[in-house]
């Protein structure tokens, strides 16, 4: 009588190491980091962290916790996009008054809470200019905006301003040769990549 072959058992897909690899990967969003963090080996973090962020249920656990986190510090993509509309239609003349001479004079008097979102840093020195009874007071004020360019980059990828993917552009060749055949050989297709 021949015993029955045991069928192989499935590995489960979420092992405790699994779980607390997406919950480290939360953290940072460092996939070595988190496979060491989680108990991987050191040298294999790296390798590790790749096959484990295409696991589906692994990934499903990751978005989990990331809808979650969204949900307990009620960040929405609404919120998220006014921010950077905030910082990408910022403009220095809100900040400031054109003096009739043509010089510029910051003023933060009537700053508003959405004008101030969009400001990385202000610096205000203050000084004294010459010496003696010709010195004055002089209050520089220098002000810095979040960049610009970035958040509206990032806003134009959310709102799909941009394309996305491959396109391919037909190009004809140089004028017909009157020996060919047909025109349609010499047509040449170029594919641009956008990100």
């Amino acid at each position: 009588m021949a015993k029955a072959k045991k069928k192989p058992r499935s590995r489960p897909k979420l092992t405790p190491k699994r779980r607390m690899f997406a919950r480290e990967w939360l953290v940072d969003f460092d996939g070595a980091n988190a496979a060491r963090r989680a108990g991987y080996a050191q040298k294999a973090a790296k390798q590790v962290a790749y096959e484990l962020l295409q696991v589906p249920e692994v990934q499903a656990l990751i978005a989990k916790g990331i809808t979650e986190r969204a949900k307990r510090i009620e960040v929405t993509q609404d919120a998220v996009v006014s921010e950077l509309a905030k910082i990408g239609f910022a403009n220095f003349l809100d900040f400031m008054e054109v003096q009739s001479d043509g010089s510029a004079v910051v003023n933060l008097k009537d700053l508003t809470r959405d004008e101030a979102a969009a400001i990385s840093e202000i610096v205000i020195d203050e000084f004294k200019d010459g010496r003696g009874e010709d010195a004055r007071d002089v209050k520089r004020i220098r002000l810095k905006l979040l960049d610009k360019r970035g958040a509206l980059v990032d806003l134009g990828r959310h709102l799909r301003l941009f394309p996305v993917g491959k396109v391919d552009v037909g190009i004809g060749a140089q004028a017909p040769d009157p020996g060919e055949a047909d025109p349609e050989e010499r047509k040449v297709n170029i594919t641009v990549a956008f990100e």
